[in-house]
């Protein structure tokens, strides 16, 4: 029976360990997603579009960066679920999935505006601000991100955080200070330039504390004669 045990042991451990590192992953790369757009589009979507000819490797490396943080996104996901085991709520899970892929969703869609907007702008560069596409381009973009990703982000974070609490999947203090988070990102819509910082940041708070915790119970096992 005690040979039975120890892969599956090990199997339920690198599961949730390999996905707090794609956690990790996906929080490092959209923070360097978002602090190149931030540094290199202004915040104002009335700007007058000089980004697109100074700016334009930066924006279109943060662009390119923003599927593989989907991806590892996805596996974040997946790794909070697996936390959760049977004891998962389905109303809440719903809501917690639900509420993560939106956002995932409403991210990549604007992503898409942008680089639309940067092959237009290659295409016909002096004619593109002419027509109005470019300030209907970047309005759409920035209602996508400032509104309703932050929205979607911030709902994400306080199902997160109420399964948290009920089930345990970490600390008490990491669930109020989410909770904290996600009011400042609902409340703060289009107010703070760096807003979209708080999601990644949070998220990797949360995968480095699942990483390490799933460390301890290995360690424990391996110690046992």
């Amino acid at each position: 029976m005690e040979e039975v045990k120890e892969p599956v042991i090990t199997a339920q451990l690198k599961a949730p360990r390999a996905g707090a590192i794609a956690g990790i992953l996906f929080s490092i790369l959209l923070i360097i997603s978002v602090v190149l757009l931030r540094l290199s589009v202004p915040d104002s979507p009335g700007d007058p579009g000089t980004w697109l000819a100074h700016s334009a490797q930066s924006v279109r490396l943060a662009l390119n960066l923003l599927p593989f943080a989907g991806l590892a996104f996805l596996w974040f996901i997946g790794v909070l679920r697996d936390r959760m085991g049977a004891n998962e709520d389905r109303f809440l899970a719903t809501v917690f999935l639900g509420s993560g892929l939106l956002f995932l969703a409403i991210i990549f869609a604007s992503s898409a505006v942008i680089g639309g907007l940067m092959m237009a702008y290659e295409a016909i560069p002096g004619k593109l601000m002419d027509f109005g596409i470019y300030r209907f381009a970047r309005t759409v973009a920035y209602e996508l991100v400032n509104v309703y990703a932050l929205r979607m982000a911030g709902v994400f974070m306080f199902s997160t955080c109420t399964l948290a609490i009920r089930i345990g999947i970490f600390p008490r203090w990491m669930a109020f200070l989410g909770y904290t988070l996600a009011v400042f990102l609902l409340l703060s819509i289009g107010r703070f330039g760096w807003a979209p910082l708080v999601f990644p940041l949070w998220a990797l708070m949360i995968s480095v504390y699942i990483l390490f915790a799933n460390f301890r119970p290995q360690l424990t096992f391996e110690a046992q004669p």
